[in-house]
C-alpha cells in the first residue's frame, strides 16, 4: 500500500479541527489531484503526509509502514516523500541551482563528486542543465519551479507532493511541467498535486480527492468524481468545461449516456461528431 489513512484528525488548537474523519488508500502509483477551496485543509493534509504534522487521532502509513516520528524516522520518510512548495522562493536558498539541488544529497552524506553526477543527471532530465551555474535569484518562475523539483528528485522519492505546481505559469510552462510530471509517473512515482484548477485536474489526474470542511467530500477515479456536479459546487469548485459539455450532450442524447465523459478536446470533438451524425442523418461514428 503506497498510502493509507484511517480516521485522521488534526487540530491546530481548541475548536474546529482542520482535518477530521479522513480516510483514503492508494494501492499503486497514481496521479492524484487534491481539490478544494482555500482553508479546507489541503495544506494540512500534505504536511501530515510528509510528517511535518502528526495526526492527533487515526492512523497514517506510507509505503505500508506506519510513520516513525523519531528524528531518524522522519529523515527516512522525507527521502521517500518529497514536497514541492507553491512558491519556489520558499524552497530555494543556495547561491546557484547546482548548489541548491545538491544540498539534500550532501546532507544525506553523499560525497561531493558523487552528488555532482546525480545533480547533473537530474538537471539533464528536467531540461535545465544550462542553469546549473545560474544564480537562483535570476531564474524565471518556471525555471525556479523546475529547480525546486530537481532538489526533490535527486533523493528519488517514491511519492511527490506538489502544491499548485502550475500556478503563475503560462501555457508553455504548464505544458512543460505536466510533461515532467507524466514522465515521473511513467517511471513509477506517485504524484499528489494540490490545485484549484478543476479543468487541469480532470484532464490530467487518475484520481480526484475533493476536500470540503476538513474532510473528504468525494474521492475516486476522476471519471466518477467529476460526475458529482452537486458535490463539486458545494465544495466551491468549478465543474470542468469538458464535463459540463459532455453531460449536456448526454442529456440531449440519452442513448450516449453510457459512454465515458470526454477527457480531452479531441474526445469532445469526437462526441460532437457522433451527435452531429444523429442530427444530419449521416452514419454515426463511435466516440474515441
Amino acid at each position: 500500500m503506497i498510502l493509507e489513512a484511517r480516521d485522521l484528525m488534526f487540530a491546530y488548537g481548541p475548536g474546529k479541527p482542520a482535518i477530521h474523519g479522513m480516510s483514503f488508500a492508494l494501492e499503486m502509483p497514481r496521479r492524484v489531484c487534491l481539490l478544494g477551496a482555500n482553508g479546507v485543509g489541503k495544506s494540512t493534509l500534505m504536511m501530515l503526509l510528509n510528517g511535518t504534522l502528526r495526526p492527533q487521532e487515526g492512523e497514517l502509513s506510507v509505503l505500508s509502514r506506519s510513520i516513525d516520528y523519531s528524528r531518524s524516522g522522519l529523515h527516512a520518510l522525507r527521502r521517500e516523500v518529497g514536497v514541492v512548495l507553491q512558491d519556489p522562493d520558499d524552497q530555494l536558498f543556495a547561491a546557484t541551482v547546482e548548489q541548491d539541488v545538491a544540498f539534500g544529497l550532501l546532507n544525506n552524506g553523499m560525497d561531493s563528486a558523487a552528488a555532482r553526477v546525480v545533480v547533473n543527471q537530474t538537471l539533464n532530465k528536467l531540461g535545465i542543465s544550462h542553469l546549473a551555474d545560474r544564480p537562483v535569484h535570476e531564474l524565471s518562475l518556471g525555471e525556479k519551479k523546475r529547480a525546486a523539483l530537481a532538489g526533490i528528485l535527486v533523493l528519488r522519492p517514491k511519492i511527490i507532493l506538489l502544491d499548485e505546481p502550475t500556478a503563475g505559469l503560462d501555457y508553455s510552462g504548464i505544458s512543460a511541467m505536466l510533461g515532467l510530471l507524466n514522465d515521473l509517473y511513467a517511471a513509477g512515482t506517485t504524484l499528489i498535486v494540490s490545485t484549484h484548477d478543476s479543468d487541469l485536474a480532470y484532464e490530467w489526474a487518475d484520481e480526484a480527492w475533493v476536500m470540503a470542511d476538513g474532510r473528504m467530500a468525494a474521492q475516486g477515479p476522476v471519471e466518477e468524481v467529476f460526475r458529482l456536479v452537486d458535490v463539486l459546487r458545494e465544495a466551491h469548485l468549478r465543474v470542468p468545461a469538458l464535463v459540463e459539455l459532455g453531460l449536456s450532450l448526454y442529456e440531449a442524447y440519452p442513448e450516449l449516456a453510457e459512454a465515458p465523459l470526454p477527457r480531452s478536446r479531441e474526445g469532445l470533438a469526437a462526441l460532437i461528431k457522433v451527435t452531429n451524425g444523429k442530427l444530419t442523418g449521416k452514419p454515426v461514428e463511435k466516440a474515441a
